[in-house]
């Protein structure tokens, strides 16, 4: 301990207080970089002298504590006396170095771009298998809205709606006959939202809309299906099977079984495209249910109405389950989410043919 102390000092031995010393000049070396420089008497160090310190600092921790001196404040009393030391940082140092050169600009960079992300994560995070409901711009304009309820209380230009969380397998059987019957959101072992359309402007109208999907994981979307109420008429869509034809239960091939009731086929547009009799036995019917296809990978289904009037309403419910009878339906969709939006776009005078 003493041998290091004479070698580093010449004269001083532990613990002496240091005599007062000039200033002295501005080192030399390679230069420190960035907003927070190591100084020492207020003078700013070379990169050099930087890694001197740390190793003659590390050095003397070394020997004090194997003399048994582990005093926190005795060893920065003996590294002080030693020129061992660091100034302490200043934050007026840190708001010189922002207000020169382009730390400035670079901060803001960074704090803008941070909040890009975070809100990217935030709408991603929030979009994340929701259903939203949204008009185009130039259907707006004309005076059409949106509601959740039949007397328009609330009209706006976009609708939201929450998931239907932690739902299981379940059978078309389970939509409740009165599905279509509810305003809003009404989810339950499934996800299903009713809503209106109606034209408030002065001209008569016509208008497309389009189903998609907007996000998903897992590929949930092999089980899903989907189930549009359209003023009281209903379809319900699948993926294609495995071999791009359409999906049915039982499967095509297969009449020794059928389902002996037809879940809300009084509202289908097309009952009997979508509920095929198999067998009439003992007085009784079994059927195949089959789903129309998803237009495409992304879009599920689309319509048009024409010849909207001022103050025509139109009223929609979509349905969304995994459906438990469906092959694809298994413990690897655990997890998985499922996003759709569906959007109303006004037909321009010059789209018509």
């Amino acid at each position: 301990m003493q041998e290091y102390i004479r070698q580093e000092s010449g004269r001083k031995q532990a613990g002496t207080p240091k005599k007062p010393e000039e200033k002295p000049p501005e080192t030399t070396g390679k230069k420190q970089h960035g907003p927070f420089k190591k100084r020492r008497a207020g003078v700013v160090l070379s990169k050099d002298e930087v890694r001197e310190i740390k190793a003659g600092r590390k050095k003397l921790r070394k020997e004090m504590q194997e003399q048994g001196i582990r005093s926190r404040q005795e060893f920065e009393l003996t590294a002080g006396s030693l020129g061992l030391y660091f100034d302490k940082n200043r934050l007026w140092a840190f708001l010189l170095w922002l207000l020169r050169g382009r730390g400035l600009w670079v901060l803001l960079g960074l704090l803008g771009l941070l909040m890009l992300l975070l809100f990217l994560f935030s709408l991603i995070t929030q979009m994340r298998g929701h259903f939203t409901i949204n008009m185009a711009g130039n259907m707006f304009r004309e005076g059409f809205s949106l509601s959740e309820t039949v007397d328009f209380a609330n009209p706006v230009s976009q609708l939201f709606a929450q998931p239907a969380e932690d739902v299981p397998c379940i059978s078309i059987r389970t939509l409740p006959e009165d599905v279509n019957s509810h305003d809003g959101e009404h989810n339950d072992l499934y996800f299903a939202y009713t809503f209106y359309v109606r034209n408030e402007g002065e001209s008569t109208q016509d208008y497309t809309w389009e189903l998609r999907m907007n996000s998903e994981s897992r590929n949930l979307s092999q089980a899903a299906w989907v189930m549009v109420f359209e003023d009281g008429k209903m379809a319900f869509y699948a993926r294609p099977s495995a071999n791009g034809g359409r999906e049915a239960l039982p499967a095509f091939g297969d009449d020794s079984r059928g389902y002996s009731e037809a879940p809300l086929r009084q509202f289908a547009g097309d009952p009997e495209d979508q509920y095929r009799e198999i067998v009439s036995a003992s007085g009784k019917v079994y059927y195949r249910i089959v789903p129309k296809n998803f237009e495409s990978g992304t879009v599920v289904t689309s319509g048009r109405v024409d010849g909207v009037q001022p103050l025509e309403v139109h009223k929609y419910t979509v349905v969304t389950w995994l459906e438990g009878d469906d092959p694809d339906c298994t413990n690897e969709l655990i997890g998985g989410h499922l996003g759709l939006e569906m959007q109303f776009r006004l037909v321009e005078k010059e789209e018509e043919p």
